[in-house]
């Protein structure tokens, strides 16, 4: 299920499509996908055709919901089994000033940053000094090392890393170039790891991925206190399936969280995908353990 409005409604489309695709191309033969969308006018379709949610309840066997988790209220309402993230989790996903604040139970913080809204000249002053501008206001808040974010285009992200004041005014330029807004952020320095949780996988509670194709070599010792953060933070948003957690450990053991998502990436030679890899399982054996654990 996907779509349903709001400002993530493009990206859900997409992580909808890519989900649909997957099932077709490698679970078939037990599962067959079926195309629920919810157009920006609250109006269901299945399969391309109108479709009240009640009609839903003798169409599907499960929902793998990539919408707003506020539907799940009425796929519940129907018993419907569901895929998906809880309200809470998604809040924790979408809303970073509130997981910040959560993460205080683990006595972690997330990288400091600033998002410049689109140039408008109306409220920016003049173009030509708009980056110098904005450059300022990031170094009056946290020092060097950044890392400049922007959308280009068709999902593509632009990323810059700046050392200096003349880089980062360089690299807000070419955001505004863009057209779009631009996310400043603060460069931890570190060993980056991306652990991913499914609960109930191989007989666990909460399985965690072995991550060594992760950018940093990672001594036991880190890596226990990674496993048991990721499995702390899958537990405390309320993850009900699927959870990545995206660390940075700092040289002095210092961790901090950069990210957290609740949809695997299917894409082959995606992180999720190498993480299968080094597990010694298919991506596709993840998947339906996920889709059967909905039941």
């Amino acid at each position: 299920m996907r779509g349903g409005g709001g400002e993530n409604y493009e990206t859900s489309l997409r992580e909808g499509g890519e989900i649909i695709f997957y099932i077709l191309e490698n679970l078939s033969e037990r599962w067959k996908p079926a195309d629920i969308l919810i157009d920006k006018n609250n109006l269901w379709h299945l399969n391309g055709l109108p479709i009240e949610p009640s009609g839903l309840i003798h169409k599907v066997d499960v929902v793998w919901n990539v919408a707003h988790p506020s539907f799940s209220i009425i796929l519940s309402n129907f018993s419907i089994p569901e895929i998906g993230s809880s309200f809470f989790s998604s809040t924790m996903e979408n809303n970073r000033e509130i997981l910040e604040e959560h993460l205080k139970d683990f006595g972690m913080k997330m990288p400091r940053r600033i998002v410049l809204p689109l140039y408008q000249k109306d409220f920016d002053g003049p173009r030509e000094r708009y980056a110098i501008k904005k450059a300022r206001e990031v170094f009056e808040k946290f020092s060097a090392p950044w890392i400049v974010k922007s959308y280009i285009e068709d999902g593509t992200m632009g990323v810059h890393v700046a050392n200096t004041f003349d880089e980062l005014v360089g690299s807000i330029e070419d955001g505004v170039k863009h057209e779009k807004s631009i996310l400043v952020e603060e460069l931890i320095i570190g060993k980056v790891a991306s652990v991913h949780s499914v609960p109930g996988f191989r007989g666990e509670d909460i399985y965690t991925f072995p991550f060594e194709n992760s950018f940093g070599n990672f001594s036991f010792a880190e890596k226990e206190k990674l496993i048991s953060l990721a499995k702390d933070l899958h537990n405390h948003v309320g993850a009900k399936h699927y959870l990545k957690s995206d660390f940075v450990l700092s040289p002095k053991g210092k961790v901090s969280l950069l990210n957290i998502d609740s949809t695997p990436d299917l894409r082959q030679n995606s992180h999720f995908y190498q993480a299968c890899g080094s597990a010694g399982v298919k991506t596709h054996n993840v998947i339906e353990h996920i889709l059967e654990q909905a039941f």
